[in-house]
């Protein structure tokens, strides 16, 4: 289970090697919605040809309101953050923690030194956007944020800009957001890139299908920094439909959705006395004690361990939000294991 390299320890490597209740991945459960799993299938009949983005990448942008060139299609939000490592030779990249390791990992991965900056859990782990260094050429933050589950308001993000800065947020979980509201994917600002994700929300971590938006001038750059073909021919249909008007009327149910079994989950951890961060992010960080994690895992639970979080240690647990009845089960299995 655990990884060599604790920075690309991430939630499926939990449930890799057992039968276990998985609370650990954050990806909606079950199957993806009919009319996506019917143009994966109606893209099989192109995969005679190479994939060409232009068709996905304007469907992105006529949903966002946004231009063409403003749009970059990707194979998900991990070969983003190695396009934005590779970008520029970074003089203070920074990553705001805790958060997804994976946009650090590829700084170091491309030659960076990183310079962490810590939110306080005395502050809910809220964003200070003064606590970032004056000279930071590159600042990375997820909103909400994996696994805090924190939603920062878009007026505290937007004070990180500022010119000769490069600011990257990571929505690939904003979509579970209902409205979307402290979202910056239709903001042209300079200086910012957006970055979003089919995985979590649409149950398809296999497509490996996402896309970013920032000015042209990034986007052009980030493109001739991007393998050929990498978005690959299912990807950009998945990008495509999820564009659709079909799409955005599930998307608000699947919200909806999520919602409701967080709240059920986060009121649970709550009356029972665990300590839990506030978010409206479809999962829940828990401060359940030292040892819970393995214990659960023995119990035949799967929650994610935190201790692979700059800033967290393994007190805390992140817990996926499902529905009541799974969520249940693992609760009286958390509180038969803690005093």
């Amino acid at each position: 289970m655990a990884s060599a390299d604790p920075l690309r320890h991430h939630g499926d490597a939990e449930v890799r090697d057992g039968h276990l209740l998985d609370l650990a991945v954050n990806v909606f459960p079950g199957p993806p919605p009919g009319w996506l799993v019917d143009a994966l299938v109606v893209s099989l009949g192109a995969v005679g040809a190479y994939p060409d983005p232009t068709v996905a990448e304007r469907a992105v942008a006529a949903h966002l309101g946004r231009e063409p060139d403003e749009v970059l299609a990707t194979a998900g939000a991990a070969e983003a953050f190695g396009l934005l490592a590779r970008l520029r030779p970074w003089r203070r990249p920074v990553v705001v923690h805790p958060q997804f390791t994976e946009p650090h990992a590829a700084l170091e991965q491309a030659g960076h030194d990183v310079t962490t900056v810590l939110c306080r859990p005395e502050d809910d782990y809220a964003l200070d956007p003064e606590a970032v260094p004056d000279d930071a050429d590159l600042v990375v933050v997820g909103n909400p944020t994996n696994p805090t589950g924190v939603l920062h308001p878009a007026a505290v993000v937007r004070r990180l800009l500022r010119p000769g800065r490069l600011v990257v947020v990571d929505e690939a979980f904003m979509d579970a957001v209902p409205g979307e509201p402290e979202s910056l994917v239709g903001s042209d600002l300079d200086g910012l890139v957006v970055l979003r994700s089919l995985t979590k929300h649409w149950g398809v971590p296999g497509v490996r299908a996402g896309y970013l938006v920032a000015e042209p001038a990034v986007v052009a750059a980030l493109r001739r920094g991007q393998t050929p073909w990498s978005a690959s021919t299912q990807a950009l249909a998945a990008i495509e439909v999820c564009c659709t008007d079909e799409a955005r009327v599930t998307a608000a149910e699947r919200a909806a959705t999520l919602t409701a079994w967080r709240s059920h989950l986060a009121a649970a951890l709550a009356q029972a006395g665990t300590r839990v961060v506030p978010g409206p992010a479809p999962f829940v960080l828990a401060r359940v004690g030292a040892g819970v994690h393995a214990r659960l895992r023995t119990a035949g639970v799967a929650v994610r361990r935190c201790d692979t979080f700059p800033g967290l240690d393994d007190t805390w647990v992140r817990i996926a939000a499902r529905p009541p009845e799974t969520t249940d089960e693992m609760l009286r299995l958390l509180h038969a294991l803690t005093p």
